[in-house]
Formats: C-alpha cells, structure tokens, sequence
C-alpha cells in the first residue's frame, strides 16, 4: 500500500502535470482517460506512456485489465534497467525533455463560420489559447459564403477578424483548401502532429467528438484527439455568452446597428465596426425589409425556430437527395435518411454525418462566380496553380503523405 508521502510525490510528478494539461483523468491505478472514459496513457517511470486506439488496453474504464497492463510494463522497465547505467537526476531531465515533445507534438485548432465575427468568438480563441499552453495553435474560418447565413466572403472576413482580435492575427489562417473540419485533421496529421485539441462551443462538443474519434484511423491517425468546449453558449444569455452571429446579422436586418456595435469588441473602433455592418449588409443583398423578415428561419433559424420546423415537416426544404452544409464542421454531403428534427448525410467520399436541420443549408456551390476559384490560381507555372490542381485532380494525400515522414522542425 502506498503511503501518503508516495501519494504527494506522484500528484506532483511530471506526469501528473501533462496529464492535467491534457484533461485526462486518473482511473487511479495509474492509468489515464480521456473525456469519453477511454484508457489512453499510463505512468511509467514518472512519464505519460500512451497508448494508440489499436491496443486492447484502449478499452473503456471498468473493462481493462491494469493488472496485467502493469506486469507488462514492470518487464519492460526491468530489461531497460539492465541495459542502461543509472544516472543522477536522469529521471527529471528525461521527463522535462518528453513534456517538451509533447508539446511540440501537439496541435490545438478552432474551426468555425465567424460570419461575422463577434465578442462571442474572443472567448472561443481565449479558450483556445488556454488548452495549448504555449504550443501551437491555428484558427481556421470557414470558406463558404451565401447571402443568407455566410454573407463575408473569407478574406473580407480573415481582415476583419485580425482587427477584432490582434493578439491571434498570425494564428487566424485563410487557407483555401481548409474547407470543413476533415481537411484541418488530415493537414495536422500530413504535419507530423501526434496530438490534437478541437476548442468548440460547448453546443458543439459532442458533434465534434465524436466525428472526430469515428474517423482516426481513416482519414488522419492522432495519438490523442481531445475536443474542448469553450464554455456554455446560451442564446437566451445577454453578453458574451449569448451573442452569436445569428443575432448579428439578425441587427443588420432590422438595421439596429447599436445591437449590432454591442455584439464587437473594443478592439474594434467605430469606423470599422460601420464598415463591418455595411459589408455584412451587402453580402445578405438586403433590399426589402419585409422580404428578409418572412425569411427569418434561412437567415437566422434560431429566433425562427416554427418557420423553420414547418418548412422541413411540410417536405419544402431538406430533401432525401438535396446536398446540404453542415454550419459547424463544413462538411457536405446527400441528405440519405430525414430524422424528426435532424438528417442523415453522405459525403462525396461516403463519410457519413448527422445533422440537426438547425445545423444546415442548402449547399451553394462556387458562389459568387461562375467558377468560384480566383484567376491568380489559374495561372499556370504557379505555385498557386499547382494547389489547385492538385485540389482538383485528388492529390492532395499524396502531399501529405509526404510532409508526414519530413522530420519536424
């Protein structure tokens, strides 16, 4: 039996400290879980030892044996032992360099629409900030535009964005090819990254989870995926934490821009918040305000949630065949299967999702142009060419193949 002395010592150890940075869990023989309870890490020699979704240890708390995780384990410390000399302090130097590595190995990301961008975002990148603890970080919005619930175009909204939250303008990404949340894991991954966090609303959280988790091993393969809510989110809520860009955009149709000015951040001065209200007013193509109000469910389906629900019961939008958006993670797929209140969908590469009908559009494919992709892509001997056509001709793993085996920086 351990007493109390042993106790202190291993709260205090370098594994339990990288166990807390990584909101795991003691099953309290050693072992670590995730949030969904599966046995992901163990401690072995003051350090995390993690172990990789094709392990039987990887079963959930309550099915594993310990016992025997750790008879394994004693084994191969006892071989180690034989083979290397025991040096002085050895064992906080090695678990100092290994939190390190980890560190350096670990990725956090945000994925979202900001469209528009609000105060309500700067607690998701605050949020973010926290989980990577110095390590790295990207922010990835959206791609897609449509006057309805997308009216910023990206690099309109990226610049705004910039303004609104300086202290994460290098971390903000407007990358082309970064269009829902799958093509940020596999790029993760083709970066070498072993460890991954995904900060989202905490509305979000189990969406993200576990579409996540269904496809580590397909698409991308991650040690460890921890999704991260960034706090409650109450539409009801006044502040922060109910503002969303459903209300903002919501104020630029009854042209409340004193609503609309409450919903940015101080960083963001008078002029510019003008400018933001106009550009969001100009995607929604806002004429006739009567018009825009009987289409309240499209442009803001949470203050519509009745018009919205009749029209799916009613067969008038959300079609067994329609291809549809999801809002929160990007993905597109064929509606295959209606739900009471969510649907079925497949991608063009039969990875399968569910929505909540609040969650989705009708997809609009290469809005505002014809061919949806700028010209300085289409000229050929470019960098920027070769993207594209990559993009294009499906190429694009092969690239990240590569970039997986290129030794890290």
């Amino acid at each position: 039996m351990k007493n109390l002395f042993q106790f202190l010592k291993e709260a205090d150890s370098a594994a339990s400290m990288q166990a807390k940075k990584l909101n795991l869990k003691s099953d309290g023989h050693g072992g670590w879980l995730d949030s969904r309870g599966e046995f992901v890490a163990k401690t072995e020699g003051g350090k995390l030892k993690f172990y990789d979704k094709n392990q039987k240890v990887g079963e959930r708390d309550g099915n594993q044996n310990t016992n025997q995780v750790a008879k394994k384990q004693d084994e191969t410390k006892d071989k180690q032992k034989k083979k290397e000399e025991p040096k002085d302090n050895s064992k906080k130097d090695s678990s100092s360099e290994d939190g390190n590595d980890q560190q350096a190995d670990t990725l956090t990301v945000a994925f979202g629409r900001f469209n528009p961008p609000t105060v309500g975002h700067g607690k998701l990148l605050s949020a973010a900030k926290k989980a990577s603890a110095g390590g790295d970080l990207k922010i990835y919005p959206s791609r897609t535009q449509d006057p309805k619930k997308n009216p910023l175009d990206p690099d309109m909204k990226v610049s705004f964005m910039r303004k609104m939250f300086p202290d994460f303008g290098e971390e903000i990404v407007n990358d082309y090819e970064m269009k829902n949340i799958f093509d940020v894991l596999k790029s993760a991954d083709g970066d070498g990254y072993k460890f991954i966090n995904i900060i989202v609303g905490s509305d979000r959280q189990a969406e993200f989870e576990n579409l996540a988790q269904k496809y580590n091993g397909q698409l991308y393969n991650f040690e460890l995926i921890r999704v991260i809510s960034a706090g409650v989110r109450d539409a009801d809520a006044e502040g922060v934490e109910g503002m969303s860009a459903s209300k903002m955009r919501k104020a630029v149709i009854d042209d409340d821009f004193e609503s609309f000015r409450n919903g940015t951040p101080k960083e963001l001065n008078d002029d510019d918040t003008k400018s933001l209200f106009d550009a969001v007013r100009t995607g929604m193509k806002l004429k006739k305000k009567a018009k825009v109000a009987a289409e309240m469910w499209q442009i803001a389906p949470k203050f519509d949630r009745r018009g919205l629900r009749e029209n799916y019961v009613s067969g008038r939008i959300f079609k067994i065949g329609d291809v549809v958006e999801n809002l929160n993670t990007g993905l597109v797929g064929k509606i295959i299967r209606r739900g009471t209140n969510h649907l079925i969908c497949v991608t063009k590469e039969n990875y399968m999702f569910k929505s909540w009908i609040r969650d989705v559009m009708e997809f609009v494919a290469n809005y505002p142009g014809p061919s949806g992709v700028p010209a300085d892509q289409r000229e050929v001997g470019t960098d920027a060419h070769r993207k594209y056509a990559m993009r294009m001709t499906g190429t694009q793993d092969i690239k990240n193949f590569i970039n997986k085996y290129k030794k890290k920086k």
